[in-house]
């Protein structure tokens, strides 16, 4: 008989990386016939086995007003605390509901005692944990000490309850080697490495009838080059140094496409980097309201494509990002055998790259040694498939879905006490 696992976040919807993992997640446990529910503030999953409490969303006004009061603050008034606590006994009561409705056996708490963007969720989980004793995973994947936002805060005693909690029914998971060190030495917990994961035993899909037009429709030439930035326009992404690579590369036929929007973080840095590449004499392309969650129509009659429509057409993946929690982007152009040019951020040279890929490396700036090998990935076929061929070989050993099955098979045995995977 199989576990009832309730998965518990902020949101699982789109294609953000927590959404993704879940899901992931999800798939394997059902294989072994542990069967999965959703609890979040925003869902696109079945009604048939979720609750959507929409005050467990971030973007909720309250919420969004507590954060106004406890970032970049560094007092919190009676009144903050006050609206702090009624938010949390209101979601404390929604979690009693989900439990009891769908039976739950284990909770698996996504990112919600990580990264503090709803504290009132985090104080209701943990007094939820610490009042019912059920068996709990936190899978952790950004800490708020990694986010500068977070360090001036009228919120200390929540950061220390709650994200995450020191509880002895929890078993902790993080996304990489740095994140574990950095948990236990700052609360003292222990955790297990579960790296994100791609399923590499099965084929990537290809170019079909649908989205064989992609390179016309965003205005590209069949013979122009395609170099794909397959991220959303926020700094850290380190997108300019993309536009330097391009500019190097010194070719009209380079064309610099960039997949996502900017999101609610603000346009300055995609203005920036469009007069940059006015400057660089780069010629990029913004597609965003052409890159959907799933193939639709818009309203003017025109094709939506997904994410997963743009890899077979690129002829490179650009990754420059200045600091990452893992790198999804990297596996999936891995998965879908892209070249991809990195840049050295911290997580990808500590956990990933010792592990012998061979790809193109940036640290802090483009070289012309760099900008020879993309040109030989991108020209020369031969030598483009031999790369990405290894590459390929090297994520399935450490980053396939057989990989998660073992960590899967370990926390269900930590957290139950028996072998049921």
């Amino acid at each position: 008989m199989g576990e009832r696992i309730g998965f518990i976040s902020t949101r699982f919807a789109g294609t953000d990386g927590v959404s993704l993992e879940s899901a992931k997640w999800a798939q394997l446990l059902w294989d072994y016939e542990h069967i999965s529910f959703w609890y979040a503030g925003l869902l696109d999953r079945s009604p048939d086995i979720s609750m959507c409490i929409p005050e467990a969303h971030f973007s909720h006004p309250e919420n969004i007003w507590i954060n106004s009061q406890l970032w970049g603050e560094y007092n919190r008034t009676p009144e903050v605390t006050k609206r702090i606590a009624k938010m949390a006994e209101y979601i404390k009561g929604t979690l009693y509901d989900f439990v009891h409705k769908f039976d739950i056996t284990i909770l698996v708490l996504q990112n919600a005692l990580t990264i503090p963007m709803h504290v009132p969720l985090g104080v209701a989980l943990t007094e939820f944990i610490c009042e019912t004793r059920i068996p709990a995973i936190a899978h952790h994947h950004d800490f708020y000490w990694e986010r500068t936002r977070f360090l001036l805060n009228a919120a200390s005693d929540y950061l220390e309850m709650a994200f995450p909690p020191r509880n002895s029914d929890i078993q902790h998971v993080v996304i990489n080697e740095t994140a574990r060190e950095e948990l236990s030495w700052r609360k003292g917990v222990s955790a297990l490495l579960v790296p994100n994961v791609f399923d590499f035993e099965s084929p990537a899909p290809k170019i079909d009838n649908y989205s064989k037009d992609i390179k016309r429709e965003i205005g590209l030439k069949e013979d122009d080059v395609m170099i794909l930035q397959p991220t959303r326009i926020v700094a850290r992404k380190g997108i300019e140094h993309a536009i330097k690579l391009v500019q190097m590369l010194g070719d009209k036929k380079y064309k610099l496409v960039i997949s996502h929007d900017a999101g609610d973080e603000g346009y300055e840095y995609q203005d920036m980097l469009r007069e940059l590449a006015r400057e660089s004499n780069v010629d990029i392309r913004f597609i965003a309201t052409r890159i959907g969650e799933r193939r639709q129509l818009d309203t003017e009659g025109r094709k939506i494509y997904t994410l997963w429509d743009l890899y077979p057409h690129a002829d490179l993946v650009t990754y420059p990002s200045l600091y990452e929690g893992f790198g999804n982007a990297f596996l999936e152009a891995i998965y879908f055998r892209v070249p991809i040019i990195v840049n050295r951020y911290s997580i990808f040279a500590r956990d990933i790259e010792p592990l012998g890929f061979k790809l193109p490396v940036i640290d802090g700036f483009v070289t012309k040694k760099v900008v020879a090998e993309v040109r030989k990935l991108i020209e020369d076929k031969a030598y483009c498939k031999k790369i990405t061929e290894h590459d390929y070989e090297i994520a399935t050993r450490y980053y396939s879905y057989s990989v998660l099955r073992r960590k899967l098979r370990t926390l269900i045995t930590n957290i139950t006490g028996l072998e049921r995977l």
